[in-house]
C-alpha cells in the first residue's frame, strides 16, 4: 500500500475515534503546515457533513501575519468554528508574566491560555498535529495522551496502545490530547501537502524577508524581538520550516520558492525541523518541562 494511503487512513481512524470517544472534542490550530493537514484529514474523515470539531487557536500576540491571515482564509472557506484564545488577555489579568531581556518570548505563555480554554469550553479531547520525528520529548505521547484535571502530562501514566486500540476512558476533570499524525514525518507532510494540493502560508515558501543572525539561527526582524547593538539586520531570501510565535522561530536561508524544492530541500537537510526553534534551545529537557505543565 501507497505510504501516505496508509498514513491518510490511520489518521482518519483515529479522527472517527475521537468522535466517537469523547463528548466535546476540539482541534488545535495554529496555522501551520500540520495542523493544516489535520484540517484536510477532518474533512475527509466526516464528509459529506461539516467538520465536528471547532479549530481552537493560542493567539500570543506575536504571530506573524501571514499566518493570521491564513487562518481566517481558511475558517471563512470551511464554515467552520473558530475559538481564539489572546495571551495578552492572561497577561492582562495577572495570570501570565511577560518575559523580558534579549531572548524573552510569549511561546511558553500559551500553556496557561491553552489551559484556560479547555476549562471554559471543557473540552474533553484537544487534537493536536505533534509528530514523534520532531523531537524526543514528542516520542514518547501516546496517540492518546491523557492529561490531569491540572492539564499536565506524566509519561510514567500513559496507557499502552496494542492493535490500534484507543482508549479514551477518562475520570472527570481529565482530558485526552489526541495526536492523529504522529506516525508522520515532516517529509510525509510535505508530500502530503502536494498530493492534495493543499494550501499553507506564504512563510513556508522562499521569500525576501529583514533577518539577523543570533546564535547561528535567522531570526525575522520585528517590533516584538528585542535587538542587540552587534546584530546586522540583512534582507535575504529565506522560509520557515515553522510557523509558531515571531519571538523564537528562525527562518532559514533557502531559494525553495515552490513545493518541488521544499520537499528536495527537506530530504537532503540534516537539519532538524525543531532546531530553528530557539524555546527548544533553552534546556536539554524545555520540550518535555512545557509538556508536563499542559504544553500542547
Amino acid at each position: 500500500m501507497d505510504v501516505l494511503q496508509h498514513l491518510e487512513e490511520e489518521s482518519i481512524y483515529i479522527m472517527r475515534e475521537v468522535a466517537g470517544q469523547f463528548d466535546n472534542p476540539c482541534l488545535l490550530f495554529s496555522g501551520g503546515k500540520d495542523s493544516i493537514t489535520l484540517v484536510r484529514l477532518a474533512e475527509k474523515a466526516f464528509a459529506p457533513s461539516k467538520t465536528p470539531f471547532p479549530l481552537v487557536h493560542v493567539d500570543t500576540g506575536h504571530n506573524f501575519p501571514e499566518t493570521l491571515a491564513f487562518r481566517d482564509h481558511l475558517v471563512n472557506s470551511l464554515g467552520a468554528k473558530l475559538i481564539v484564545g489572546h495571551v495578552q488577555d492572561d497577561i492582562d489579568a495577572g495570570l501570565s508574566q511577560e518575559e523580558s531581556g534579549r531572548y524573552a518570548s510569549r511561546n511558553s505563555l500559551q500553556t496557561t491560555t491553552l489551559l484556560n480554554l479547555i476549562e471554559k469550553h471543557k473540552f474533553d479531547a484537544c487534537i493536536g498535529g505533534a509528530r514523534r520525528d520532531e523531537e524526543k520529548a514528542r516520542a514518547k505521547e501516546r496517540v492518546f495522551s491523557v492529561r490531569d484535571d491540572f492539564g499536565q502530562w506524566n509519561e510514567k501514566l500513559q496507557r499502552p496502545e496494542l492493535f490500534d486500540m484507543l482508549n479514551g476512558n477518562i475520570h472527570n476533570g481529565e482530558n485526552i490530547r489526541v495526536f492523529p499524525i504522529s506516525n508522520w514525518t515532516e517529509l510525509d507532510v510535505w508530500n502530503y501537502i502536494q498530493r492534495e494540493q493543499i494550501q499553507i502560508p506564504s512563510l513556508y515558501y522562499a521569500h525576501k524577508r529583514k533577518v539577523f543572525n543570533r546564535d547561528g539561527l535567522w531570526m525575522p526582524y520585528s517590533d516584538y524581538i528585542q535587538i542587540g547593538e552587534n546584530d546586522e539586520v540583512i534582507t535575504a531570501n529565506v522560509r520557515f520550516r515553522t510557523v509558531g510565535d515571531m519571538t523564537c522561530t528562525a527562518a532559514v536561508l533557502s531559494d525553495a520558492f515552490e513545493l518541488d524544492n521544499i520537499i528536495h530541500e527537506i530530504s537532503s537537510s540534516s537539519f532538524s525541523e525543531r532546531g530553528a526553534r530557539i524555546d527548544d534551545k533553552r534546556s536539554e529537557g524545555a520540550m518535555e518541562e512545557r509538556k508536563k505543565i499542559g504544553y500542547f
